[in-house]
């Protein structure tokens, strides 16, 4: 779907939350305005202010902006600079994944005690296919009211979501009804509901392809729809003509896939100011390590390749790895690691970014931990674990690193990554 695209909330009665939802047993949910929310709920007096997170300095991308900061025009993706020109007065917070992630895994679970086919594409939504929870929890709307119900409940936070015959449809509902709502494209009415949305509204429509689609007189998806699957294939290609031509006639047989894993986890840095101090670097990629760390111990992975990604002043993208004897989720190996990479790199030049991966994961369950002759009982890793259980009551700030702690460089943008 193209980010310059939104679509108005649903006043049609035909795809309100009381429209037939008989064969339409997929839901998207998407949580609104997810790491801004979770940020209010963890600071009460956020309330009712409008609230950006994402990078906080020049260089800051918008991640996640409360629907009172939405209104002054802030969007997630949006450059932070921006955002501050546009909303001044926002508080503007870096992204806390600490918090983040077990919220996630707990809506998550709510989405699984009603069915175990769930897809999730990132922290904050999910595809479920409800096709077989009907006998324990009734229709589809009412598993998507349910779910709404206990999120709410549960974890303080609020949900849109899309009921329809297929994902794609779905994901439209919910974009449809945020923010806090649900809507039901019944499946006799697909058509009449694609039709006119802009042709941006589709999969795989961006910024560019719109604009060249919108220069054939292609303005809705009703106009491609209607399109020779020439004049597609000559605006777009092959292979994109055929799937936006399926799209615009409501056809999707994508099923719901709950295998999906997470391949990797990363993070990365990007300087305000580019930057030539070998120190200056050092602390930044211990600071990565700590986060990769901590979010591999959230989610029970281990991982046995450490990338580094630098960026130079130029634009320049350089990557390096390294795979580790023995899988690891402890942020010291991965930081020794990524520093020898760096020493090896000798870059000599100003860089712009940094960033910290760790990949090959594996559940901590299906990795029998290998005993080192000689090693002390306990080391860097029960080290680690005892400071994420002080950063979950106290907060990430107050322990952690001696070359970190009290020393956060206001120059410096952090950015977690995802795979």
């Amino acid at each position: 779907m193209g980010r310059s695209q939104s679509l108005p909330r649903g006043g049609d009665p035909r795809f309100g939350p009381d429209a037939d939802d008989t064969d339409c047993p997929i839901l998207h949910v998407d949580m609104d305005a997810f790491f801004a929310s979770v940020e209010v709920r963890h600071r009460p007096e956020l309330r009712g202010r409008p609230v950006v997170v994402g990078g906080v300095g020049p260089r800051g991308v918008v991640s996640s902006a409360s629907y009172e900061a939405r209104r002054y025009g802030v969007r997630s993706a949006m450059p932070t600079a921006r955002a501050r020109a546009l909303c001044p007065d926002a508080v503007y917070l870096p992204p806390d994944f600490t918090q983040y992630s077990p919220a996630s895994r707990a809506v998550m679970q709510i989405f699984r005690d009603v069915t175990p086919l769930v897809e999730p594409l990132s922290l904050d939504e999910a595809f479920l296919d409800v096709a077989g929870a009907r006998r324990l929890f009734g229709s589809p709307a009412g598993i998507a009211r349910l779910i709404r119900r206990r999120v709410a409940e549960e974890q303080g936070l609020t949900c849109s979501v899309g009921v329809a015959p297929s994902k794609f449809v779905a994901k439209l509902g919910s974009t449809r009804a945020k923010p806090d709502g649900l809507l039901v494209v019944p499946a006799a009415r697909v058509l009449d509901f694609l039709h006119p949305l802009p042709v941006g509204a589709l999969w795989g429509v961006g910024e560019r392809s719109a604009e060249t689609l919108r220069r054939l007189g292609l303005n809705t998806v009703g106009d491609l729809a209607e399109a020779p699957l020439g004049l597609l294939r000559r605006a777009v290609g092959e292979a994109a003509a055929t799937h936006l031509h399926e799209l615009a006639w409501g056809r999707d047989p994508r099923r719901v896939s709950p295998e999906q894993v997470e391949k990797s986890i990363g993070a990365e840095v990007t300087f305000d100011v580019d930057v030539t101090d070998p120190v200056e670097i050092r602390r930044a990629l211990l600071a990565l390590a700590e986060k990769v760390g901590a979010r591999l111990r959230a989610a029970g992975q281990v991982g046995r390749t450490v990338s580094l990604k630098v960026r130079l002043a130029d634009f320049r993208t350089v990557t390096r790895s390294r795979t580790l004897t023995v899988p690891t989720d402890t942020a010291r190996e991965m930081f020794d690691t990524a520093w020898a990479l760096w020493t090896a790199l000798a870059a000599g030049e100003p860089v712009r970014l940094v960033g910290v991966r760790m990949e090959g994961l594996a559940t901590v369950a299906e990795t029998p931990r290998q005993l080192t002759l000689g090693a002390p009982e306990r080391g860097w890793r029960e080290a680690e674990v005892a400071t994420d259980a002080a950063a979950a009551r106290f907060g990430r700030s107050v322990i952690g690193p001696a070359s970190l702690l009290g020393r956060r460089d206001p120059r410096r943008v952090e950015k977690p990554t995802r795979p």
